[in-house]
């Protein structure tokens, strides 16, 4: 990771914490009149940086969101909320039913003149002859 200075790092974590590059950039330091360009700059120029704070800071959440939603399969009033809890830590384990997916595939055969006239259709146009169309290249 980059070394930055004590601004640079400032600005970092202001905007990972905040999410609004102008106002991280004022309460980093920098001047309030470019502030909007400036944070944008920032915010482009380090944004390997600022991804992986991102990353980091969901990482360090996730035990607590995971001891909420056990809490809440427990001793939530409502069946619906435990239900929806303990299907979510079910899902995470692994154990989330495959989404299936229904899929149907054609193959229509079309000569080059059935092509053509299609296409004319669509696009409102004369038909373009053309002499022979290769196919290869060579």
């Amino acid at each position: 990771m980059r070394k930055l200075d004590e601004r640079q790092e400032r600005f970092v974590r202001l905007y990972v914490e905040s999410g609004n590059a102008t106002k991280a950039c004022i309460e980093a330091g920098y001047s309030e009149n470019s502030a909007s360009q400036k944070g944008w700059d920032l915010k482009n120029r380090y944004a390997d940086v600022i991804e992986q704070r991102l990353k980091d800071a969901v990482r360090d959440k996730v035990p607590e969101a995971m001891l909420t939603i056990s809490f809440l399969a427990k001793n939530a009033n409502s069946e619906t909320v435990r239900l929806a809890a303990a299907k979510d830590i079910a899902d995470r384990g692994g154990m989330k039913p495959t989404d299936k997916i229904e899929q149907q595939v054609t193959n229509i055969e079309k000569s080059t003149d059935e092509l053509r006239h299609e296409l004319a259709r669509l696009l409102g146009d004369e038909i373009i002859e053309i002499e022979e169309i290769p196919t290869t290249l060579n």
